[in-house]
């Protein structure tokens, strides 16, 4: 197993931005702004002198109350796990009270613990670091994150501390397996819904709308699958949208929608389908990838509410034919189990492999039984088809005048694809190309006996006259 390394300290210590660094990455939001991070973000350190994991948390407070309780617990979680411990204290700061009330908590966990005096851009390290000797963990480490001055020291320090791994496996990176992002409006239910996934309480959950603000990575195993669930913050309507951390968590959420496999659409059923249900859901056809759709809430609705809400479904999300429906309640566990199953039959929809002669004949089953239109009192020919991407699915169609497929037509061929191949809970793409004529803009030479033959011709047309 690799060695786990912990990032523990106040809020807007720098924590994020070690984590960064760290990782070579930008998977953690930073911002000049206390409490942003609030669930455990886990990455592959980098630089070390072997691979390691490092593990971000959220900023301890004195007397926490509400999500920053919520928020402590999943500190606590991620310091049981941990191998070692790297106590941040903000060198502009000084040494605080609350760093001495953490310093203190601490000491009684018995975990090795090195302490890092974050923002340390003097040169006089001395200086800068001797206050923080009152805290009672050692001698403290300088380190500037943001610059990288004293980081490689500080592994070195810290990775002589870590017991010896013989374990072969050690160096092996996690494997991703199917990449599932789950992707919703506010308070849809979405960190519910991976807590219920992995069984645990891995995420922050709680009724106040945006509480989750960065996209976090999460491995998970079940069967013998791999997956890596990733959690998203929730997206509004762009006039909506006016804080700045907000808009740094709608970018993360596009970043982690193209780095997904499969995307899971969380609606809360107790909201309806709204307008931004309806743009989310563009989003995710226009990305191409495969699509999952799970109406949360579910329970506790009356008959007529839920026939309420699948009629707005029908109506408002026609586009969505192609995806699985899931009535699930995250909170409860009802319908859950069924959604993993689902993601693997819509990636295996998306990733599959589809022959040439498979498809040629589909389109000339499809163009016999529903010619395409007339363009200029000329025939649309469309000839052969053949795969050109997956994940989505891409179907590259030969032909002539393709560029005046019009959009009804080229949906019959979409539909008619998708009914004949079952691919299911996938978008589908089709791309035209109209084949070259090798004897377009030259000039037929004619030769000497054609020549007589049409001097002959007007000849005889000027005597006629």
């Amino acid at each position: 197993m690799l060695p786990v390394i912990t990032l523990i300290g106040r809020p807007n210590v720098g924590k994020s931005t070690l984590f960064n660094r760290l990782t070579r990455t930008r998977d953690a939001l930073v911002a000049d702004f206390p409490g942003l991070t609030r669930d455990r973000q886990y990455g592959v350190g980098q630089g070390g002198p072997a691979p390691y994991v490092i593990v971000d948390t959220g900023g301890i407070g004195t007397a926490p109350e509400g999500i920053e309780a919520l928020m402590e617990r999943q500190v606590l979680r991620a310091i049981e796990d941990a191998d070692h411990l790297l106590f941040l204290v903000d060198a502009r700061d000084g040494c605080t009270p609350e760093d001495l009330e953490i310093a203190q908590r601490l000491r009684r966990l018995g975990k090795p613990i090195t302490l890092v005096v974050n923002k340390s851009d003097s040169t006089n390290s001395t200086l800068v670091t001797a206050e923080f000797h009152r805290l009672g963990l050692g001698d403290p480490h300088p380190v500037s994150s943001t610059q990288g001055h004293g980081v490689r020291e500080l592994l070195e320090l810290v990775f002589a501390q870590l017991p010896d791994t013989e374990d072969d496996d050690a160096t092996d990176a996690p494997e991703e397996g199917i990449r599932v992002a789950v992707i919703g409006r506010p308070n849809a239910g979405k960190s519910t819904l991976i807590n219920r996934l992995l069984g645990e309480e891995r995420l922050v959950t709680c009724d106040l709308p945006g509480t989750t603000r960065d996209s976090i990575f999460i491995p998970f195993e079940r069967l013998g699958r791999h997956y890596t669930l990733i959690d998203t913050a929730g997206l509004r309507r762009r006039a909506r949208v006016q804080d700045v951390i907000e808009k740094f968590s709608v970018i993360k959420t596009l970043q982690a929608l193209a780095a997904a496999n499969v995307v899971i659409l969380v609606i809360d059923a107790h909201q309806g389908i709204g307008e931004q249900d309806a743009t989310l859901a563009g989003h995710i056809i226009e990305s191409g990838r495969a699509l999952v759709v799970a109406i949360n809430k579910w329970d506790g609705m009356t008959v007529e509410e839920r026939e309420r809400i699948k009629s707005e479904f029908a109506r408002k999300l026609a586009f969505l034919d192609f995806a699985k429906l899931h009535l699930i309640s995250a909170l409860h566990g009802s319908g859950v189990g069924l959604l993993l199953d689902e993601v693997e039959r819509a990636f295996a929809s998306a990733t599959r492999d589809l022959g040439t002669p498979v498809l040629t004949r589909l389109l000339e089953s499809a163009v016999q039984e529903h010619q395409p239109p007339l363009v200029h009192g000329r025939r649309i020919k469309l000839r052969y088809a053949h795969q050109g991407g997956r994940n989505p699915p891409i179907i590259v169609i030969h032909g002539n005048q393709t560029e005046l497929v019009p959009e009804t037509y080229r949906r019959y061929l979409i539909n008619r694809f998708r009914k004949e191949l079952n691919l299911l809970g996938t978008p589908l793409r089709l791309e035209f190309k109209t084949s070259s004529n090798p004897f377009e803009g030259r000039k037929n030479k004619l030769t000497p006996h054609q020549i007589k033959k049409r001097q002959r011709l007007k000849d005889f047309t000027t005597r006629k006259k």
